[in-house]
């Protein structure tokens, strides 16, 4: 899909159930981040306390529902290169096609946060390096240096990352067009509702500086806790959630595939 010259968007999902509506949805491609792997899963916020096990855990639940490309966040790879390559072997079992791996210093924070660090460019090199030794998945190199250390270091890490073996590199915070047509490289943009009002680039324009991947990582993990606040209010006023939009529950399990598990218990039995 990425050599073709059509943009991908990948929409953020968080369990079967939205992978299975943004399968519905038309999407060729899936997302799967590290921040919304750790609210759904444990209810923190992205300051480092998901792991890659937890993620692959959560992939592999998703892959099992849908024959989508999914892209999953393997933060910094929770480790050295050791544990990197364990990371990407990991992930290429659950089904992931692709990890996206960043040079931020354990305990990592979530990207559109202050006071984040990144590793000295020799070491975030070994790690890119690592994961893209491992067969059966790809590698998408995220650099968190734009905010730290400017946008030229950004661009040179970016360009190591491509020499080292990544399919994609990312450069977290790169919004404009003039900073994405300086990446040089085939890259990910991150349009992401948890880092403000960045501009929003038109596909061709985004496709003429050589991005092929959109990420939409928590979409719909705020929209879902949107939905379901409103739910939970509706209820405690009112004593009922009709008042609320909601998808039929027949629909729900029609997504869910029961006519055809039923006509199949029907066909054995």
């Amino acid at each position: 899909m990425l050599d073709t010259s059509r943009l991908l968007h990948a929409p953020g999902v968080v369990d079967p159930v939205t992978a299975l509506l943004a399968q519905q949805a038309g999407f060729q491609a899936l997302y799967l981040s590290g921040a919304a792997a750790s609210a759904v899963l444990l209810g923190r916020a992205d300051l480092g306390y998901v792991h890659g096990s937890d993620i692959a855990g959560l992939a592999a639940r998703i892959t099992s529902v849908v024959d989508l490309p999914l892209v999953a966040d393997a933060d910094t790879g929770y480790g050295g290169v050791l544990q990197v390559a364990r990371t990407a072997e990991l992930y290429a079992r659950a089904g992931v096609s692709a990890l996206q791996l960043e040079d931020q210093v354990s305990p990592k924070r979530c990207g559109h946060l202050a006071g984040k660090e990144v590793l000295p460019l020799a070491e975030a090199v070994a790690k890119v390096r690592a994961a893209a030794s491992v067969e059966g998945i790809q590698v998408i190199a995220r650099t968190d240096a734009l905010t730290v250390l400017g946008l030229d270091e950004a661009l040179r890490r970016a360009a190591a990352f491509a020499e080292a073996g990544a399919d994609l590199v990312f450069v977290e915070g790169a919004t404009g067009l003039h900073e994405l047509a300086a990446v040089g490289h085939p890259q990910v943009l991150n349009r992401s509702e948890a880092g403000g009002d960045a501009p929003v680039l038109s596909d061709e324009d985004l496709s003429s500086v050589g991005v092929r991947l959109v990420i939409h990582p928590v979409s719909v993990l705020v929209a879902m806790a949107h939905a379901a606040r409103a739910t939970y209010a509706a209820i405690a006023s009112t004593g009922s959630a009709q008042s609320v939009p909601r998808l039929g529950w027949s629909e729900l399990t029609d997504l869910l595939g029961q006519p055809a598990d039923l006509a199949r218990e029907g066909s054995v039995t």
